[in-house]
C-alpha cells in the first residue's frame, strides 16, 4: 500500500506545466517581423518564438504597462471610474496620437481609459499617470518597478506612452511584453476597453477608433495594444480566446501595419489549431477517506485544491490519467486544510501537474474524557 511521502516534500507540491519545444518548421510558418512570440496566457508557456529576447523599441505597446497600473490602482481603491481627472500641462503637451486635451479640462477616469486603450491617446494616458503618481516621472518609476516584479529582465521604460523621439533606452522585448500582457489580461475589466472597435467621448463629439484591427476582424479577440514609430516599426500585442484557450501573440518591428496583423493572426491561428486548454477531471472514487488513529473520529475526508487548466496538444485530452497518493492512516490531531497526499496528472509516463490533497475537516486527538464518554455510550446501548 502506498505510504504518505514526507511532509517536507509534500509542501513543495505545485502545479507544473509541460513545456513545448517548437521548431521553426513546426510553427506558424514564416513570420516577417524581426521579433515575435506566442504565449499561453494561463500558464505562461511559450509556444513559439522568434528572437523574442531581442531588445527593441515598443512604441505604444508601452501602454500595456500603463494600463496595468491603472487597473491595479482602481482595484486598490486609489480612484474610481467615475472620478474626475483634470488635465495638466504635462499631459496636454504630449505629442503623437491624442484627443487634444486642454489644460484644466476635466474627464472621468473611464473616459481617459477609453481614450488610452482604444485610441492610444498619449495625452489621456499621461493625465491618468499624473493623477496616480503626481508626475509622469514618478509613474515611470512605478512602471519599472512593476516590470521588475513581473520578471521583465530586459525592459526599461522612460515614459508612459512609448513616444521615442528623444529616447535611447526605452526598450523591451517580445517576451517581456507577453509577460505584462498576461498580467493585464488577469483584469477582466480591461476587456471593456480593449475589445471595443469604435466609441466616443465628450458627449459624442470626439470619436475613438481602435488601432487594433483584429478587434473587428478576428474572432475571439480580447485586445490588446498596437504601436508604431519610426524606431519601433509596426508592433502589436494581440490576444484572443477560443474554447477556454487564451493566447498572446506579440509582434515587434514589422515593416507595415498589415504585416504585424498578418504575423499575429498566423501565430494565433496556429496556436488555436495546435493546442487546447483542459481542466482535469477527477474521479471522486479515487479520493477515499483516510483512517485516523487516536482521533475523535476514525477517518477524515480529503479534497484537492482547485485544479488549474492544463495546456495540451490537440487530441491529447483522452490520454490523461490521474493518480492519487494517500497514507494508509494518520495520527490525530489532523488540522483542517492539512496536506495529506497528492493528486498527479499524467500524460503517458510524463507527469504534467501535481496538486496537494487536503484534509477537509479537523480531527482532534482523543482525550481520556472522550474515552470515558464513549464507554458510557456503549453501556447505554447495551442496556
Amino acid at each position: 500500500m502506498k505510504r504518505l511521502m514526507a511532509v517536507c516534500s509534500i509542501l513543495l507540491l505545485f502545479c507544473s506545466v509541460v513545456a513545448f519545444s517548437v521548431s521553426a518548421q513546426d510553427g506558424p510558418g514564416a513570420i516577417s517581423a524581426e521579433s515575435a512570440i506566442l504565449m499561453d496566457q494561463a500558464t505562461g508557456t511559450v509556444l513559439f518564438e522568434k528572437d523574442a529576447h531581442h531588445k527593441m523599441y515598443p512604441a505604444s505597446v508601452t501602454k500595456i504597462m500603463s494600463l496595468l497600473l491603472f487597473m491595479e490602482a482602481i482595484e486598490d481603491g486609489k480612484f474610481k471610474l467615475t472620478d474626475n481627472v483634470e488635465a495638466t500641462l504635462e499631459a496636454v503637451e504630449k505629442g503623437g496620437s491624442q484627443i487634444w486635451l486642454k489644460e484644466g479640462e476635466t474627464m472621468t477616469v473611464d473616459e481617459l481609459l477609453r481614450a488610452t486603450a482604444i485610441g492610444s491617446a498619449n495625452d489621456a494616458c499621461t493625465a491618468l499617470a499624473v493623477k496616480i503618481s503626481g508626475s509622469e516621472a514618478a509613474f515611470v518609476k512605478q512602471m519599472n518597478q512593476r516590470a521588475a516584479a513581473l520578471g521583465m529582465q530586459d525592459t526599461h521604460f522612460e515614459n508612459c506612452t512609448g513616444l521615442d523621439d528623444d529616447c535611447e533606452k526605452h526598450l523591451t522585448t517580445a517576451y517581456d511584453i507577453a509577460l505584462m500582457s498576461r498580467a493585464l489580461l488577469r483584469h477582466n475589466k480591461i476587456r471593456d476597453y480593449t475589445t471595443v472597435w469604435m466609441d466616443t467621448i465628450r458627449d459624442g463629439k470626439t470619436q475613438l477608433v481602435n488601432t487594433n484591427k483584429l478587434v473587428r476582424f478576428y474572432s475571439g479577440t480580447t485586445g490588446l495594444k498596437t504601436g508604431t514609430t519610426t524606431k519601433a516599426g509596426c508592433c502589436v500585442s494581440a490576444s484572443a480566446e477560443r474554447n477556454g484557450l487564451h493566447l498572446i501573440a506579440v509582434v515587434l518591428h514589422a515593416k507595415t501595419g498589415d504585416d504585424r496583423f498578418s504575423d499575429a493572426k498566423a501565430m494565433l491561428d496556429w496556436g488555436f489549431a495546435t493546442f487546447e486548454s483542459v481542466t482535469p477531471h477527477v474521479d471522486q472514487t479515487l479520493l477515499q477517506p483516510v483512517a485516523v488513529r487516536h482521533g475523535i473520529t476514525d477517518q477524515v475526508t480529503v479534497e484537492p485544491t482547485e485544479l488549474q487548466p492544463l495546456l495540451l496538444k490537440t487530441g491529447e485530452k483522452e490520454k490523461l490519467k490521474t493518480e492519487v497518493t494517500l497514507p494508509e492512516d494518520l495520527f490525530a490531531p489532523v488540522e483542517k486544510g492539512q496536506i495529506v497526499g497528492e493528486l498527479a496528472i499524467y500524460l503517458g509516463k510524463e507527469k504534467l501537474a501535481s496538486y496537494p490533497l487536503y484534509a477537509k475537516e479537523a480531527v482532534r486527538k482523543l482525550t481520556l474524557g472522550d474515552v470515558l464518554l464513549q464507554m458510557l455510550d456503549a453501556l447505554r446501548v447495551r442496556n
